[in-house]
């Protein structure tokens, strides 16, 4: 017998975050706090680019950008919801990581 997950049918909020770190800070890293800090609610996290630019960023800096995939088992998620995960999540990764959002 197969077991599989459970899909809820309820739709998925998908916010992105990009977040500014040193370049030694590893990517997985800043991913392992996103998710710890997110919580439940995130289904997915995606790494899709990566920027380095000394001009824009500051020497020594690098910009991560990430997809967060947010999602409740028995409802469908507010924007507030979602928003309020992504904002634990980026707040755990600037603890853990200095990380800050690019703006």
């Amino acid at each position: 017998i197969v077991r599989a997950p459970r899909i809820s049918s309820f739709p998925v909020a998908t916010q992105d975050v990009a977040l500014v770190v040193d370049k030694p800070v590893p990517a997985a890293e800043v991913e392992a706090a996103l998710r710890e800090g997110a919580g439940e609610l995130l289904e997915a996290i995606r790494l899709f680019d990566v920027y380095e630019n000394a001009e824009q960023l500051g020497d020594g800096r690098k910009s991560l950008a990430y997809a967060l995939r947010f999602r409740a088992p028995d409802r469908t998620l507010t924007v507030d919801e979602a928003s309020a995960a992504r904002d634990a999540a980026v707040a755990l990764a600037a603890e853990r990581t200095g990380a800050a959002l690019r703006g």
